[in-house]
């Protein structure tokens, strides 16, 4: 690696934050052990007088010793947050000193995820910054689909035109679809040339003549898809095209690995196994970029910000990947469903300070070797052994080791013997007689490939860091229609428990391989859905408790009341100064404060449930895609900042039986307290129902206001009345006896 007199990169930590945050811990920490010294006083008053049940105060202690876990766990994140700053001008300026980097584009059903969101992620990191002879792009269709395959062809051609167009302008956004109609500045540089102006005429013509040719070629998208299928490895090529011409386009690869009913495909870590394996024969570059097909490259000097890292002497030996966020070019102003998941990039600030932050689905440049654990291999080793981990390829094995030379000739037509290894290595049962998904690759165990295989990467070792440069690299589109958001984050919610109530439990199996602070990292981030039970405990047993009389917290003139007001005001008022520090308004804390709620009460809930049943054996875990299509309407009151509650009433009921009971509770209770003169003795009973009822108006619009067609319909009103009712109902006749 080149030494340079000045450094690629810049690691600060955030002082002001760590301060804050340090402080915030103790003085909770403080308040936390008065509580707790509060219930156990009262509770063991209760079991000597029998004056009120002890079931509710049960159960409310429980749920703030809940709380009080995942708070614990979450401090870690607090810990040490840090910033990076990169330097990709300090790069060596010769290309040949910039190592090849292998694109990973996942698509499925080019009915959810339309050809045309796809084929511009695949144009965007063709046309990436950096030497195009370096760069290999793989697009994985797990569906099979001829439509993708055709639109990858018609991609191809017109590649042969963005990509020197980009080059030659230097051309800022190089995803066709918004770089000509978002209206963006890129062409200030150049616009006064009559050249450029043409050419832009011509490039934008031919971009219609694609658009329209994927349109056509999409008519039976749905019908086109498959789970029993071949493999099918293709090799975009020119055949009248000179060889020089060749060598200035990045290689372009179709790859729909082999699916069959009686063979486990293992969702998006399947997928990107095979590509792992794939890619090594054909061009093995040493980093890997993975994309979402919906996440296309925005700045195209990413590769060059990675190589930041990875051509840094201290930290590339034991860098693993580098993180970039999930940012998105549909955001509204209102960001209703949380979109921008800024929730979670403010804790991989915190991650990053620790050891580094998880992988997050994707953009993220990642080492090939970390995934190999070639780290750890010998050249003496035996190649038996290396059979066993890495199945039966010897060409797979081979390239493993530094120097191989793949396998791809110039004129990029696949020989005979390349396409029979490459057939073999994204066949059904190749997994099945190897290591792939338990000790190399992407790991299989949970539907969040993610977050287990860098867990495993930071268990063995390896490092990573997390960039947020002020320009977003990657854009993508977010769930803009509430049932999507909901789908999921109980996707993500159901592979975090499996990971939870498994042996990679980040608590146990972490112990003496990462840090204290990182195993608290992963297992605060695992443990996440486990909110919904104080969640649900907290919105059910004080407010049933209230129409009942029975008190569960300290009357406003107990000294211990200032404990629990001051936890509630004081964990309120660090979230208002972790959303406004990270540069947003007081509006986002509220509306990140809904989503919480919603997906405690809905996505959460059937996440948890799902998870203990698979691994009890009574459910089998699945992967749901995200509708990436919206209709019109939906659209517009998404840019209204109007919530639409349009979707499955499995979803939707849960988060509405709980307002209606709330709300049921809140008059009921009030006039309770108004006729027994007892609000000194109930006051906290009565503010937290009042609490969600203010925070979640909009399921009160939804319900009672709304006559649109996003409302909330009238049978899942009348559901979710019937669900409150009977748990007001029966809640009562446990609770008393």
């Amino acid at each position: 690696m080149e030494k340079t007199s000045l450094p690629l990169n810049d690691c600060h930590v955030m002082k002001t934050e760590m301060i804050i945050n340090r402080l915030h811990m103790l003085f909770i920490g403080i308040a936390l052990l008065c509580l707790f010294y509060y219930r156990t006083t009262t509770l063991s008053q209760i079991i000597k007088t029998r004056e009120i049940p002890i079931l509710p105060f049960l159960l409310i202690f429980i749920s703030e010793l809940l709380f009080t876990f995942i708070w614990i766990l979450h401090q870690a994140y607090r810990w040490k947050p840090v910033t990076r700053t990169v330097y990709p001008e300090r790069l060596p300026q010769d290309h040949e000193k910039l190592p090849p980097v292998d694109v990973f584009i996942c698509t499925a059903d080019p009915s959810k995820e339309p050809s045309l969101g796809v084929m511009n992620t695949v144009l965007s990191a063709m046309a990436l910054d950096y030497p195009p002879h370096k760069i290999a792009v793989y697009l994985s269709d797990d569906g099979g689909s001829f439509v993708t395959l055709q639109a990858t062809r018609e991609a191809w051609k017109f590649s042969k035109w963005w990509v020197p167009f980009c080059r030659k302008y230097e051309v800022q956004n190089r995803c066709p679809e918004p770089y000509f109609f978002s209206g963006g500045d890129d062409d200030d540089k150049f616009i006064s040339s009559s050249e450029f102006v043409a050419e832009k005429k011509e490039i934008e013509k031919r971009y219609n003549e694609f658009k329209e040719a994927l349109e056509n070629n999409s008519v039976n998208a749905s019908g086109s898809v498959s789970r029993d299928h071949a493999p099918t490895i293709e090799v975009m090529n020119d055949s009248d095209a000179k060889d020089s011409d060749k060598e200035e386009m990045p290689v372009l690869v179709y790859v729909a690995r082999e699916k069959r009913p009686s063979h486990p495909h293992h969702f998006k870590a399947g997928a990107l196994n095979v590509l792992i394996r794939v890619s090594a024969l054909v061009s093995n570059a040493p980093y890997i970029l993975v994309l979402d097909c919906d996440h296309y490259c925005n700045d195209p000097t990413s590769a060059r910000q990675a190589m930041c890292f990875y051509l840094d002497p201290e930290i590339s030996p034991k860098l693993a990947f580098v993180q970039f966020p999930q940012k998105f070019h549909n955001i509204s102003e209102h960001d209703l469903y949380d979109g921008r998941l800024y929730y979670y990039w403010r804790k991989w600030l915190g991650m990053d300070g620790l050891g580094g932050p998880s992988i997050s689905g994707c953009n993220l440049y990642l080492k090939r070797e970390a995934l190999f654990g070639t780290k750890y291999i010998k050249n003496d080793i035996d190649i038996s052994h290396l059979k066993k981990s890495f199945g039966s390829s010897n060409e797979l094995i081979k390239s493993i080791y530094k120097n191989y030379q793949p396998h791809l000739p110039k004129d990029r037509k696949i020989t005979d013997a390349l396409e029979k290894e490459v057939q073999l290595l994204a066949s059904s049962t190749y997994d099945s007689q190897s290591e792939w998904g338990k000790q190399v690759g992407f790991i299989y165990f949970s539907v969040v490939e993610d977050n287990i295989t860098s867990e495993l990467l930071h268990c063995q070792g390896w490092i990573s860091v997390w960039i947020d440069p002020p320009r977003p690299c990657f854009l993508g589109s977010c769930p803009t229609i509430l049932s999507d958001m909901l789908v999921q984050q109980a996707r993500w919610g159901l592979g975090l428990m499996q990971i939870s109530l498994s042996k990679y439990c980040a608590l146990f199996f972490g112990r003496g391989k990462m840090s204290t602070l990182q195993c608290m990292c992963y297992a605060g981030g695992t443990t996440d859905p486990l909110y919904v039970i104080p969640f649900y405990i907290s919105c059910i047993i004080p407010q049933i408790c209230l129409l009942l009389g029975i008190p569960l917290y300290p009357k406003v003139s107990d000294p211990f009341f200032v404990v629990f007001a001051f936890i509630f005001i004081a964990s309120q008022l660090k979230h208002v100064q972790e959303v406004v520090s990270f540069g947003d308004s007081i509006r986002t804390a509220l509306y990140e404060q809904r989503v919480l709620m919603m997906k405690s009460a809905s996505c959460y809930l059937y996440a948890t449930l799902g998870a203990f049943l698979d691994k009890l054996g009574l459910h089998e875990a699945h992967f749901t895609l995200t509708n990436k299509v919206v209709d019109d309407e939906q659209a517009r009151r998404y840019q209204k900042g109007i919530y639409d509650f349009q979707g499955s009433p499995m979803l939707i009921a849960p988060i509405c039986s709980l307002y209606i009971l709330n709300v049921a509770s809140f008059v009921l209770g009030i006039a309770r307290i108004i006729q027994s003169h007892n609000a000194n003795e109930l006051f906290v009973q009565a503010f937290i129902p009042l609490f969600g009822i203010i925070v979640n108006y909009h399921v009160f619009e939804g319900m009672v206001l709304r006559k649109d067609k996003g409302r909330v319909s009238p049978s899942v009103s009348l559901l979710s009345v019937a669900i409150a009712a009977f748990t007001l109902f029966f809640g009562s006749l446990i609770l008393i006896y």
